[in-house]
């Protein structure tokens, strides 16, 4: 997957020291083009925030949608994204991670548990938690994008179904083929003729106009 700054910039973070804001960044050694941590780890609360508002709606079951195959079949199925998404989330974090991974995303994102009870509970230091919990969340948000055929992110996508529709171009047959109608030409326009306005000039004020129409002064008005 070819990932362009149009897509990263907007999940970056502002006060990123490594590619800042940007989204991409250079690597010292090969010089190569590659997303900031920054990103997957944005990508990874987005999917996780719709995770856990899936979650709190499993008691009440979804409304189940229509959606079709893209293709020549064009078959049609149902299905409700709600609990797809939630198996899918939860089968992809168990496949991607370690065992010490694995453990510190269960404890943490799915029961949450706060980092003192975690670090008791794995019996691990404070340092390693958070470093996992680093790592843990920028591999899981680079899996969740590009994740093949179908990638949990963006969600607009997922939960949306973008239809792809085979267009058809029918060939006219010989005997169906008919003759366009004859547009009839636009008359020429006689370009020598000119409108013209008769400007009436106003009378200019002289003695006589002024004796006619005299101007009228206004009355002062008492304070």
């Amino acid at each position: 997957m070819e990932w362009t700054r149009s897509e990263t910039i907007g999940l970056a973070s502002a006060s990123c020291v490594f590619c800042r804001g940007l989204g991409l960044r250079k690597t010292p050694t090969k010089g190569e083009t590659k997303p900031c941590g920054c990103v997957f780890r944005e990508i990874f609360r987005v999917c996780h925030s719709r995770y856990r508002h899936c979650i709190e709606k499993s008691g009440l079951t979804s409304k189940p949608q229509l959606e079709r195959i893209s293709g020549a079949s064009g078959y049609r199925f149902y299905g409700r994204r709600n609990e797809e998404f939630i198996a899918d989330f939860e089968l992809t974090c168990k496949r991607s991670l370690s065992q010490l991974e694995h453990d510190v995303f269960r404890f943490h994102y799915l029961l949450g548990a706060d980092w003192k009870l975690c670090t008791v509970k794995l019996e691990i230091d404070k340092g390693t938690f958070f470093h996992t919990k680093y790592k843990v969340e920028e591999k899981l948000g680079r899996v969740f994008r590009e994740l093949q055929p179908h990638s949990l992110f963006p969600l607009d996508q997922y939960f949306g179904g973008v239809a792809t529709k085979k267009l058809i171009v029918y060939k006219m047959q010989q005997h169906d083929e008919r003759p366009l109608p004859r547009i009839a030409a636009k008359t020429p326009v006689d370009k020598t003729v000119v409108a013209t306005t008769n400007l009436l000039e106003m009378p200019r004020r002289t003695d006589t106009v002024g004796h006619r129409f005299p101007i009228r002064k206004r009355e002062e008005q008492a304070a």
